[in-house]
Parts: C-alpha cells; structure tokens; sequence
C-alpha cells in the first residue's frame, strides 16, 4: 500500500468537506502518478458519487486535500483513494456533513488536545474512533517539536518505538514534514481520522513551546529567523490538517451545526498574541513588585486575540441565533486564580525546585488556605489578615485568557444575552469552570479537556493518588470559579449539545504503556440554559 499516512476529512459544513490523504511512490515510479478519489453513501462503493482524478501535490510533501462539495447535509459519506496505474488502494474513510436546522436534535463533538508521541500510546484516539462522537474538536498541540529524549519521554518510550524522528528539535520544513509523517503513521491516530471529520486548530507545540506572535520560549537565536520558523510550521501544519481558510495565517472561522450551536475556532496563540507576561521579571529580593505587575496585567491593550480576530469574534457572536455560542479556544479561558502565597510555592515546584522541605511547606500553606476558605464558606468568623490570605489572588497560568484579562472581560460582556460554552485544552488537565465577570456575573462555562497523552500535574506533584487528589480538592476549594479539576489522567471530552442543555462527559483511558481503548467515565454535568 502507498497510503502510508491513511485518509483523513476535515471541516465539514452542510455541503462540503475536506478529503485527504498522502500518497508515497514506488520506487519504479517515474511519471507523476495521477489518484483518483471515489465517494459514496455505501461502504462498498457500489453506486459511486463522485469518482475524480487529482493530481499529488509534489510542493506539499506529495498530500493530497480535495474540497468535495454539493454534498447532503447530516448525510454519512464512505470515500477512498487509488492508483489505478499500480493498484494500490487507501483505506475506506467515513465523515459525515453537519446538518441544517431541524435535522437533528443533538450534536456529539469528541474534544482532544495534547499528543505527544513520545509520552505513550495514543489509546484516547483509539477510544475516540470507536466512540459515538459526530465530529472531533482538536484544539492544538497534534504533534510536539521537542528533540528525541525531551519533554514527554519516559521509560516507555524506547520500549514502545516511539522516540521522535527527526532525531533533533524541529525547525525546517522537512524537520516538522517528517514529525507529522511519524505521528500520522500511529495506528490510533489513523484510525480516528478514518472515522471521524476533525475541526482542529493549532497552539503552540505545532511551532515552538509557548509561541506568541512574533517569538517563542522554546525559539533560541542559533535557530535561525523565527518569522521562517514560524512559515515553515504553518505550512507543514496546513498541509497535514487542512482547513478551509484563505490565507494560512489565519485559522479563525466559524460552523453552524444546525442552529443547535455556532463553533467559532479561535487562534490564541499565534496571529495576534502579545508575548506573555512572566512573573519573574517582576520579582526582586523584596518579592513581587505587585503595582507594577497588575500595571501590565491590566493594560487594556494587552491582546491574546489580535484587533482583527476580536473584531470578528464580536462580530459573530453578535450576529448569531444558535442556542449555544462555542468558542474552541486552545488555552483555558476560565478564571484559575490562586491565593498569592500558594502561587509562588507552585511556581518554584513547577520549576523543578523540589525539596522535601519546600512541599511540606506547600502542604501546610495549602491546608491552612483550604481551612480558612471553608470557614469562611460556613459563615464563622476569620480574621482580617486570614481573609487577606484567601482574598490576595493571582493567575496562576500568565499563559492563558489569565495573562489577558481585560480582553477576556470584552469577550464576556459581549455575550450576557447568550449562552457561552468554552472548550479548551493545552493544561493537559480537565477543567469544569464558570465563566464569570469582574463583577463576579456568570456567563457561561468552560469545558477543558485532559490530554490524549501528555503528562499533566502528576509530572509536577508526583504520581501519589493521595497528593493528586489533595491538590484538585484544595484547588476546588481554593478557586472561586473552578467546580473540577482531574489533574493526573488522559482522556477527552464527548460533548452533547441540544437546544436545551449541554452535557459534558470527561472520559479517561487506563494506561498509555500497553494498547486499550476502554474508557471510564469519571465526571459528568449538564449545562442547562
């Protein structure tokens, strides 16, 4: 077979979507082969719909992506690619065009985030294949740039042949060519694609950890022009996971499933980001210079968004009558802001300053915490300065909506008559969050999905089942806005949106290290308008 990389379909609406593949030569192939592409309703292809040649696109890293349209809506269509000169045939792909008003009831959207390779199988794509889910929400990090033996590598790594390729941190166009060809070559991944349409944007693993608009942490200057860097990787990611765009740069668009909810796919990461805010610069021998660090949180014009996509985004939400307003945004846009004696303990925690000594001060500042928060819950009495210890918050995540807090309360304002749901992923973490304003107004809520292999806050606080669960308890209690935390678990989120409420199941698989698809549902709420 010369599909290596399998089929896969993207951004369906309610006559179009995109089909793809990758078609690799034989090695006595000399003429530039010609595929056709055959779709139908039948699995078997009895009665075929559409049977076209297109040509592989040599400049693209030989993919092929070809925009069916004129197709049913809410209708499943069966399509495959070959090679009538050497035989060669893909597999079978499914997808399924969204429907318009009044022909479904209910929409099922799979939400995933965070796949490294590296970090272990990709059994949560395989338990997504295999779910009831319409279509799948990827909100970014698809592939990782991290060099073979970096982040996300453990002892399974080598065991399970899954140490990156190229070999060296990925930086040209074939650097991040090869990177998507192995993860597409995962038999999981492939197998979600076959049967599944995805809607994905990137974050920022797809260019550089932590990227902004014109930089990254994780982009150093013996890497050359970032601006190339950056080309490079939006290049790759478009030929790989295309979406129905006009310019590569500019991801943000928006899907009606049916009038039952409006998905607007956001870009926070890359077309308008300022660079982050990082709580060092702030910080001398005498603490954090608190003026001057809310002086830069609270600039008006700090933007996650850029004036352009804020400009649309206001202006889509505006104009729309879907029951539910869905923002697939890669960052969590939910409020995690924590007392400021527990943020600087988890920062130097989380940078890798881990003594014996530093977490049992944790434990005892968190307690502490946690006891004069649920007293104050009670309604008995505390004293001014325990109150100042629970009331002095922070963001704890200065790379998410957090970092960004005066556009967030532009967004929020905007949609007071709506019905507000955020998907989000990046944390590795599931989150349940009100969205609320400044003056504390729920809005809406955020749904945030773990990752599909990614390690999350059991990297930092180890993997103790009795630690794990101290930390999401403390967090609940300690986090006016947070209503759940599952910080040590790989999974997604199956989504069921009808006119009338919204449910949310955060399902886990069990292990990375050997193959299982089986899923436990561990958390599920129901968002009523």
């Amino acid at each position: 077979m010369d599909f290596f990389e399998g089929v896969a379909s993207f951004d369906p609406s309610q006559d179009k979507v995109i089909l793809w593949t990758r078609y690799t030569p034989a090695a006595n192939e000399t003429a530039k082969p010609t595929i056709i592409l055959d779709v139908s309703k039948e699995s078997d292809f009895k009665q075929v719909l559409v049977s076209e040649s297109v040509e592989i696109d040599t400049a693209n890293d030989n993919t092929i992506h070809v925009d069916i349209s004129n197709l049913q809506s809410n209708t499943k269509y069966f399509y495959r690619f070959r090679n009538d000169r050497s035989g060669s045939t893909s597999i079978t792909g499914e997808t399924k065009t969204l429907p318009k008003s009044n022909e479904v009831s209910q929409i099922k959207l799979a939400v995933v985030s965070c796949s490294n390779f590296q970090a272990g199988l990709f059994n949560v794509y395989g338990a997504v294949a295999e779910s009831d889910a319409d279509v799948v929400i990827h909100l970014g990090d698809y592939i990782y740039e991290y060099a073979a033996g970096g982040y996300g590598s453990n002892g399974n790594t080598g065991q399970l042949n899954r140490v990156h390729k190229p070999e060296g941190e990925i930086v040209s166009i074939d650097d991040y060519r090869t990177r998507y060809r192995q993860y597409r070559g995962d038999e999981q991944l492939q197998k979600a694609h076959q049967h599944k349409p995805f809607i994905c944007v990137w974050d920022d693993h797809e260019i550089a950890n932590d990227a902004y608009k014109n930089g990254a942490e994780n982009h150093q200057s013996n890497e050359g022009d970032f601006a190339t860097r950056k080309a490079n990787a939006l290049q790759v990611w478009h030929e790989y996971l295309p979406a129905r765009v006009l310019e590569h740069a500019r991801i943000y668009r928006a899907f009606d499933f049916g009038g039952i909810l409006n998905l607007m796919m956001l870009d926070t990461r890359i077309i308008g980001r300022d660079q982050q805010l990082d709580y060092n610069n702030y910080v001398s021998e005498v603490g954090l210079n608190v003026p001057a660090f809310l002086a830069d949180w609270q600039n008006p014009n700090r933007t996650i968004l850029g004036v352009e996509q804020r400009n649309w985004l206001l202006s889509t939400l505006s104009s729309s009558n879907a029951s539910w307003q869905v923002l697939g945004s890669q960052v969590l846009m939910g409020k995690i802001l924590i007392p400021a004696e527990m943020l600087l303990l988890t920062a130097q925690i989380a940078a890798g300053a881990v003594t014996p000594e530093l977490f049992a001060q944790y434990n005892k500042t968190v307690s502490e915490l946690v006891t004069i928060k649920t007293k104050m819950a009670m309604g008995q009495p505390v004293s001014n300065e325990e109150k100042a210890r629970v009331e002095t918050v922070l963001p704890y995540n200065l790379d998410a909506w957090d970092g960004y807090p005066a556009e967030r309360e532009a967004i929020l304002a905007s949609v007071l008559e709506k019905n507000l749901v955020s998907l989000a992923g990046d944390t590795h973490n599931a989150w349940y969050s009100k969205l609320s304003t400044a003056s504390k107004q729920v809005v809406g809520a955020e749904i945030a999905t773990p990752s599909v292999s990614s390690p999350g806050f059991e990297a930092i606080f180890g993997a103790d089942p009795t630690a794990i669960q101290g930390f999401e308890q403390a967090n609940a209690v300690l986090v006016d806005d947070l209503e759940y935390l599952n910080a040590s678990e790989r999974g997604f989120v199956l989504a069921t949106f009808t006119k009338a409420e919204v449910q949310a199941e955060w399902k886990y698989v069990s292990t990375l290290a050997t193959k299982n698809t089986a899923v436990t549902t561990k958390k599920t709420i129901t968002i009523t308008r």
